[in-house]
């Protein structure tokens, strides 16, 4: 979806907040944070945080709402007075999420730390062809060089506890292992079918799996920029389905759209599995167990 829009009014926000009391759950009145303090972007990168600190850590995730398109959030003063005071700031990176940029300078806190995504990914945020695609959270690769920075990161902010961090920093590598072993297996069955997208939130998992994307890139761009894909670039897309030319659909059921939403229903009237994705954390489930049911969802979709 588009950044800018969402960069630029939290930007606007971040200029006008006054300050007021927070706490590490970011609700006023509630205990004083303790431990080292984590601000993340989402509670994508918050929940992997509070996996490698444990009970040494203190984590407040600025969009932490499952239900919020992350394209209408609106910082608060809290937001920003936690990032005044984060020892350690996670942001996503690559155009995402630049109003953590825009906040931290404006909270005055040269002292913090901050692990951007994209820069440890090793990716080329540049191509000279297509586009980057910022939703490294599906990227298990990726995700395993976080939690890599994160244990180093938590070390050398508190030695005592490096051990336990480490521990569990071997733990989530050890389950991003198996959600990697299952996109391989899935791969060795199913590699080259194509598959259909409405933006690219799913897509570093459904290529791991073996899958091509087969969408035409103006119609995943037009949604991804919030605007309509020309009326022939929409045909062609829900050709697709028609022709049978893919397996699934993988779309982002945290935004929608006539044309978006014109794609899903092309796809169930084709038979075709259209699984749902989201970019923050579904209540009621860890970052592993989420990943999981995603790979359990498109396993499923290709009739396994």
């Amino acid at each position: 979806m588009n950044r800018h829009v969402l960069s630029t009014a939290l930007a606007a926000s971040a200029t006008l907040l006054l300050l007021a009391g927070c706490s590490s759950s970011a609700t006023a009145g509630s205990t004083a944070p303790t431990g080292i303090a984590v601000v993340a972007s989402t509670n994508v990168y918050g929940d992997l945080a509070a996996a490698i600190g444990g009970d040494l850590v203190s984590v407040t995730s600025i969009i932490d709402d499952p239900n919020k398109d992350p394209h209408d959030f609106q910082a608060d003063a809290q937001n920003q007075l936690a990032l005044s005071k984060a020892q350690l700031v996670i942001e996503n990176g690559g155009g995402y999420d630049d109003f953590v940029d825009t906040m931290l300078s404006a909270a005055d806190n040269g002292s913090a730390t901050v692990l951007n995504v994209a820069d440890l990914s090793g990716y080329d945020q540049n191509p000279a062809t297509g586009s980057f695609n910022e939703h490294l959270w599906y990227d298990f690769p990726t995700v395993s060089k976080l939690v890599d920075a994160l244990v180093s990161t938590f070390s050398a902010a508190d030695p005592g506890g490096a051990s336990t961090f480490q521990a569990n920093g071997d733990a989530a590598k050890q389950k991003l292992g198996e959600l990697s072993a299952r996109e391989a297996d899935l791969a060795s069955r199913h590699s080259g079918a194509g598959a259909a997208i409405t933006e690219p939130v799913p897509l570093y998992l459904l290529t791991a799996s073996g899958l091509v994307d087969e969408t035409p890139e103006a119609f995943s761009a037009a949604v991804e920029g919030g605007t309509d894909a020309p009326a022939l670039v929409l045909q062609q897309t829900l050709g697709l389905f028609a022709s049978h030319s893919v397996v699934l659909l993988g779309y982002n059921s945290q935004t929608g759209g006539p044309q978006s939403d014109a794609v899903v229903a092309a796809a169930q009237s084709a038979g075709v599995p259209a699984v749902p994705f989201t970019e923050t954390l579904p209540a009621g489930l860890d970052y592993f167990s989420w990943m999981t049911q995603n790979v359990d969802a498109v396993a499923a979709a290709l009739g396994e």
